[in-house]
């Protein structure tokens, strides 16, 4: 049985033609060696798995190759390569800073440096993790680097460059490498499975590519996995399967939803994501994604923000006509804002469940939005404005006398049926008990609901409704009151007021005394005034709703109102400088200025 050896290992770059996405510091290393200008040292930073180690083995080993071609790489048939190839090279050595980070470490390859290569133009160290050497470590190497020999190359590789001290950047020729795209490591994963006779689909391959973040390294570690799992033959399916991923098919389904205003299949589908065992934050970034997608990809300009694959960037295309921008906008903000609280909910499906109707709600017409508003008010207009029209009309056989009577069958809508003189009152008398028809028909309207069948009918019921009903009930019960204005005068006024401050001292001592101690005042328009000693007290008159009630309904009049009166401002003290204190004291005491004269005395500036 051979020995298996991973994808990054088999497939690593020998030349700098073979190495991926890093086009421009892979042309300027050729330039450089072409030219004869190479630096005496390196530095190599970028995230992890994007060719730093590997370009910097491939520059050792051309430099040292004794038949470069004309591009400036490797022949691989040299003494020098052969001896590279088979790690059996004496003039490139490697160190691995992290587990070889002390000063005594750096010192030895200090010593090492002096010794001038026997075969070969260069001695190249490799310095690999190098934000891992401790400070005196780092002080130990800044004179070699400086200075070092003609001979002698240094080639430092990091992730973390903002670790490494100035002094040592300052002396290094600094090459940042980037992220990979999406399209090379699925080129490259393409050319991987076609070497090793493997049939895979390209959207499985950008998944892939999608999943490794920039990093080439992981996606062909992915892809051996996935390999294990699937054979020779890898779909789509077993990608997004074997690295749980939620299916693109569940955010195009999701979206339409919201479009079409189905909040029940809306609701459904998630309830299914999570089944399947997918997290709610996962899916909520997710649609986030998807719903950058719908924005980039109208655009022509930004298409080639939107890293999948063909068929599926026409899938955006075609959903992304059904958008409109304004909504995209709108659904990414709450989206983001779900995906920021979305730690702190204490119930999380409710909390993305909310986010989902909110973006359904935003696609309802308007008559869908006014519906469980104007539906509700049926019955109450049916029993209040017309009762006289509501007798007169007779019910054809197997229906109801009114529509809104059949949508919500009450025990007090039936006893009216069954008495005609109670809705044959004239229009007048309806005003004498307002509250006692109005309010029948609100309460039972959300209390017990009904349709046709008998059965409750929970979508026509409106909060707003009902709650604007009875505002406008209370209204009009306001404009009916009559008004009572009977005169009293201060004499009057002063013993109602005693009576009240009496009889509340059994149930609050304090405030009672504070009513009996501050006497009241009649003034224009039985507006009683009260004089009090601070703000606090005012505000427990205002909110005293039992003492206005008492005087009202004591003297007859309810236009009384309650005018809290706070004391004037004392004069605020000015602050004197000494100068002036002294000139005051003169003023009164002549004998000071005079007796500071005589002393030849100064006052201080």
């Amino acid at each position: 049985m051979e020995n298996f050896i991973v994808s990054a290992r088999k497939y690593r770059p020998s030349t700098f033609k073979q190495v991926v996405g890093q086009e421009s510091i892979t042309s300027t290393l050729q330039n450089a060696i072409k030219n004869n200008h190479l630096a005496q040292a390196f530095l190599f930073t970028g995230p992890r798995g994007v060719g730093k180690t590997t370009c910097a083995r491939i520059l050792a080993k051309t430099i040292n190759c004794l038949h470069p071609t004309e591009d400036m790489e490797p022949c691989n048939e040299c003494e020098s390569c052969a001896a590279f190839n088979n790690n059996a090279s004496f003039n490139i050595h490697e160190l691995d800073a992290a587990s070889n980070n002390s000063v005594d470490d750096i010192r030895n390859l200090v010593d090492q440096v002096r010794i001038p290569p026997q075969a070969g133009k260069y001695k190249v160290y490799i310095i690999d993790e190098v934000h891992m050497l401790s400070q005196a470590a780092f002080n130990a190497f800044l004179k070699t680097l400086e200075e070092p020999p003609a001979y002698a190359k240094f080639i430092l590789a990091t992730t973390e460059k903002h670790k490494i001290l100035p002094t040592i950047l300052s002396r290094c020729q600094i090459f940042d490498f980037k992220r990979i795209s999406v399209d090379d490591i699925a080129a490259h994963l393409a050319w991987v499975a076609e070497s090793e006779n493997i049939n895979v689909d390209k959207e499985a391959l950008h998944v892939i590519a999608q999943k490794a973040d920039g990093a080439l390294r992981d996606a062909l570690s992915t892809f051996d996995q996935i390999v294990s799992f699937s054979g020779d033959n890898i779909t789509y399916k077993d990608v997004i399967e074997n690295l749980n991923i939620l299916d693109y098919e569940y955010y195009f389904k999701i979206v339409d939803y919201i479009l079409n205003g189905d909040t029940s299949n809306l609701l459904l589908t998630f309830h299914e994501i999570l089944e399947n065992g997918f997290d709610g934050q996962h899916f909520i970034t997710g649609l986030s994604e998807h719903l950058r997608h719908l924005l980039v990809v109208k655009d022509v300009a930004t298409l080639k923000l939107l890293e999948v694959g063909p068929a599926l960037k026409e899938k955006y295309r075609d959903q992304s006509t059904r958008c409109n921008p304004g909504f995209i906008l709108k659904a990414l903000d709450l989206t983001n804002k779900c995906d920021l609280s979305y730690k702190a909910s204490n119930h999380k499906k409710l909390h993305v469940e909310i986010v989902l109707i909110q973006l359904s709600s935003m696609q309802w017409t308007p008559q869908q939005q006014t519906a469980q508003v104007e539906r509700p008010s049926q019955p109450q207009t049916t029993i209040q404005k017309t009762p006289a029209v509501a007798s007169d009309v007779k019910p054809a056989s197997g229906t109801s006398v009114a529509e809104p009577k059949a949508a919500y069958p009450t025990p007090e809508a039936k006893k009216a049926e069954t008495k005609p003189e109670a809705q044959s009152k004239p229009v007048g008398d309806e005003q004498a008990t307002p509250k006692t028809e109005v309010k029948k028909p609100v309460s039972t309207r959300v209390n017990k609901p009904q349709n046709g069948n008998g059965e409750r009918n929970i979508s026509n019921v409106s909060i707003k409704s009902t709650l604007d009903a009875l505002k406008r009930e209370n209204e009009k019960t306001e404009t009916v009151e009559a008004v009572i204005a009977t005169e009293f005068n201060q004499e009057q006024l002063e013993e109602v007021w005693q009576r009240f401050a009496a009889g509340y001292k059994e149930k609050s001592p304090t405030f009672g005394s504070a009513i009996e101690k501050y006497k009241p005042e009649l003034s224009e328009s039985y507006k009683i005034r009260m004089k009090v000693d601070n703000m606090i007290i005012a505000k427990d008159v205002l909110n005293m709703a039992a003492l206005l009630e008492f005087l009202k309904k004591e003297l007859n009049n309810n236009q009384i109102t309650i005018e809290p009166i706070l004391p004037g401002k004392k004069e605020r003290k000015v602050v004197l400088t000494d100068r002036e204190k002294f000139e005051a004291m003169a003023k009164k005491y002549p004998g000071i200025k005079q007796l500071k004269d005589q002393l030849n005395l100064e006052l201080d500036r």
